[in-house]
């Protein structure tokens, strides 16, 4: 019998009853049809999964009981990876955030840039970032990720790039005209890679990143598009240096 997994953003404690996110509800009732009793699988980020099942069903949404945390499965990185992307326009950047997740990025700063395009005053960059939270939430009830990644503020390079690298960080930038490929990086334990938005990082970008200790890493000969470039990137350095090294 398959067994949803369900983010909720609160606290878990066994023996009580909780509100399941709308969307969720919606899901459990509407498209898996499910009915009250039925085991799920709760998870709030924190690294523990707890067993549950639907406790009721109603206009005014879905309640779950939450029971014994359960052994959850570390399906984390061995290689921490920070993706500090370029925000970019609508459902690309979900798009982004939904896979890095699926990747086992560790942490994430959205990077306002020379080109950014999306302009995020202070109540609509709020917004957004509720919005992403709930990406990430929805990407670790797919992949089985116990932890969501951190999610950063948005940030305009300069002010984020000019804080201090942590211990051992190895520092690299999307940039098709790097002198550093994958085949020639050493074995770390944490990376950051900045990626541009669309149209890339500006040459005042790459010059601002190389003051900051960032070294310009290619993928190849081709120009990838900023939902495609950091994507590949997270696949070839988990693959190279985490999950399969």
């Amino acid at each position: 019998m398959r067994i949803p997994r369900v983010y909720v953003p609160q606290p878990l404690h066994p023996g009580r009853e909780i509100d399941l996110p709308v969307q969720a509800g919606e899901h459990l009732v509407r498209v898996l049809r499910l009915e009250r009793g039925h085991p799920l699988r709760l998870f709030n980020g924190d690294g523990n999964e707890y067993a549950g099942e639907i406790a009721s069903l109603a206009k005014r949404g879905v309640t779950a009981l939450v029971g014994a945390a359960a052994e959850a499965a570390d399906r984390e990185s061995p290689l921490r990876i920070t993706l500090a992307q370029g925000i970019a326009r609508g459902e690309k950047m979900d798009w982004i955030l939904q896979k890095a997740t699926e990747l086992g990025v560790a942490r994430i700063v959205p990077l306002v840039t020379d080109r950014t395009e999306v302009k995020l005053d202070a109540e609509r960059a709020e917004r957004r970032l509720a919005h992403w939270h709930a990406v990430l939430g929805s990407a670790c009830e797919q992949c089985g990720r116990n932890r969501l990644p951190e999610l950063d503020e948005p940030q305009r390079l300069a002010d984020w790039a000019a804080q201090p690298a942590a211990d051992g960080e190895l520092r690299l930038a999307l940039d098709p005209l790097g002198s550093t490929s994958l085949r020639t990086l050493s074995p770390v334990s944490h990376m950051t890679l900045v990626v541009g938005p669309e149209g890339g990082l500006s040459e005042h970008d790459l010059d601002t990143l190389a003051q900051a200790g960032f070294a310009g890493l290619r993928l190849g000969p081709r120009i990838l598009r900023t939902e495609t470039a950091g994507l590949a990137a997270l696949a070839a350095l988990q693959a190279l240096h985490g999950d399969a090294g």
